[in-house]
């Protein structure tokens, strides 16, 4: 029971730092944009904003679904070395992934024109 308990923790952790990755990669792709990326962070869904486009991760355990607004969606699974993998057996680091999907969302944002 206590390794299921530190497994369930070790999850928590990996989600939350997900949800700091995604903020981290947005704010840096937003500088200079007109508009911002909004993190919502709950204990099973992220929820990541911008304008019409957003991002949503819902947790059960160490499974991830994720789902964007155009309809693109996938399954990923944390490890307990950290990381994404994939369905196919494919592992990423975690911040690839985030950066991949801060990039998708934050992409032909128009620069805020100088005053």
């Amino acid at each position: 029971m206590e390794s299921t308990l530190q497994t369930e923790r070790l999850w928590c952790e990996l989600w939350v730092s997900l949800a700091s990755l995604l903020r981290s990669y947005t704010a840096a792709y937003g500088l200079n944009q007109a508009e911002q990326a909004m993190v919502e962070l709950g204990e099973e869904r992220i929820t990541v904003r911008v304008n019409n486009r957003w991002l949503s991760l819902n947790r059960n355990e160490a499974q991830l679904l994720w789902a964007t607004e155009s309809g693109a969606a996938g399954e990923l699974q944390f490890t307990v070395h950290g990381r994404l993998k994939s369905p196919a057996g494919d592992e990423e680091e975690m911040d690839m992934q985030a950066e991949a999907w801060a990039r998708d969302l934050m992409r032909d944002q128009k620069p805020e024109m100088p005053r």
